[in-house]
């Protein structure tokens, strides 16, 4: 490994833990101050960001990004004010810094308090998501985290002026100087030297594709929330409304097929296949999807491409879906929970108790009964923004918010008891 990568990361770790310190004292007032002037320095500042954009964008047509990886990596003005419009509405949110988690006397005097602190130093390891900067570098700072991040090379360009006039803004506003570091380094390496720095960063997150997460997850020693991957399946039940079905999978399928929220399989209940599947393909057809179909599925529409054992496990990504065909809501729910990645699941279906059946057996973190599962996000959860989606259990699950973002702490007081 390259010496002077080793130790430049190491040294922007070592800044941001400084700085972590001096960050979890402020109050509430003075990091909202800080995320106002972030969001109104990117407002002010769009013509530079979107010059950085533009050539990140050349970059990745020149290197052949599917179009909807390049639309994820896209940056409008528009975009840009959401950004900036999500930094304000994680300054209006409850601060979760010091609230109280639980408190009790024991019977021998002990006054027993749990509250909320920050985490400390927390990492991002990232792709082509540049929302993601400031979303995460506001979410942390409100929350009294310093961050240090990591982007991927296909947005390089478009991050690295992000969180530098991200970072002026907040330290010019009273935020600790450190409290904020970008790694500009786009080699691997980069990312090998933060798995290690177990000594001054609490947690990474790895937000991106599969090969991303399960690279940091099988190899750093530093803790990590498992985030992102997203084999999210619709069960159209036999009591399900078609109608709502089309709406719900087109939605969630077409809309932004690159995020972790959108489907990748739809299981329809073999009692309504004959009837339901052609007027669905026809649907999605419409809207470029290619649907690869389990032989069933093949036998009813013939034009199909046949799905293999491969696609079942594939987030594509992409304007493709598969789609299987189930004896009844068992063999859904056991498909879900064999294939799927524990992100966001739904049912589609007018009976009760069915719907409450698939949310009791589905092992996932979020779990919808009709509606689109595009809305497994921290915004749309009302938390403002989101950190990431959490696939695991440990110690967050979800969009995750401010409080993912804390630990706890116990304080105790006595009066002179021993043990």
């Amino acid at each position: 490994m390259d010496l002077d990568i080793n130790t430049i990361v190491t040294e922007q770790a070592k800044a941001a833990k400084k700085a972590s310190k001096k960050l979890a004292l402020l109050s509430s007032a003075e990091k909202n101050k800080a995320l106002y002037a972030m969001a109104h320095a990117l407002e002010t500042k769009t013509p530079i960001i979107l010059k950085a954009n533009m050539l990140d964008m050349e970059d990745g047509r020149q290197k052949g990004l599917s179009s909807a990886l390049l639309d994820r990596l896209l940056l409008t003005t528009e975009r840009i004010s959401q950004m900036a419009d999500g930094l304000r509405q994680i300054a209006n949110l409850d601060d979760p810094v010091g609230n109280g988690i639980m408190s009790r006397r024991r019977p021998n005097g002990l006054d027993i308090r749990c509250i909320r602190v920050p985490l400390g130093l927390i990492g991002i390891v990232y792709e082509a998501r540049p929302n993601v900067t400031a979303d995460a570098i506001g979410l942390c700072l409100k929350s009294g985290n310093a961050v240090i991040l990591r982007g991927g090379s296909e947005a390089i360009k478009s991050n690295t002026i992000l969180a530098s006039i991200l970072a002026e803004a907040a330290h010019s506003a009273g935020i600790p100087e450190g409290a904020v570091q970008f790694v500009k380094i786009t080699d691997h390496s980069a990312v090998d030297v933060m798995m290690r720095l177990n000594k001054y960063i609490d947690v990474i997150i790895p937000r991106g594709g599969a090969g991303l997460i399960k690279r940091v997850v099988e190899n750093s020693i530093v803790p990590v929330i498992e985030t992102g991957v997203g084999i999210c399946h619709i069960y159209v039940d036999d009591k399900a409304n078609m109608d709502m079905a089309t709406k719900i999978i087109i939605n969630a399928k077409t809309t932004r097929p690159a995020v972790c929220n959108a489907v990748e399989t739809v299981l329809i209940h073999q009692a309504i296949a004959n009837e339901y599947l052609p007027l669905l393909c026809e649907k999605l057809k419409s809207y470029k999807v290619e649907i690869r179909g389990c032989e069933k599925c093949c036998q009813i529409c013939p034009d199909l491409k046949l799905a293999t054992d491969e696609d079942w496990a594939t987030e594509y990504g992409d304007l493709i879906l598969s789609v299987k065909i189930v004896a009844n809501m068992d063999e859904a729910i056991d498909h879900i929970n064999n294939f799927g990645s524990g992100h966001s699941e739904a049912i589609i279906t007018d009976c009760y108790t069915n719907a409450l059946k698939f949310q009791k057996n589905v092992d996932a973190a979020a779990v919808y009964v009709n509606a689109s599962t595009r809305f497994t996000d921290g915004n749309e959860f009302g938390f403002g923004a989101e950190i990431g989606i959490s696939t695991q259990k440990l110690h967050a699950r979800g969009p995750m918010g401010l409080e993912a973002l804390t630990t706890m702490k116990y304080l105790i007081y006595g009066e002179g008891q021993v043990r």
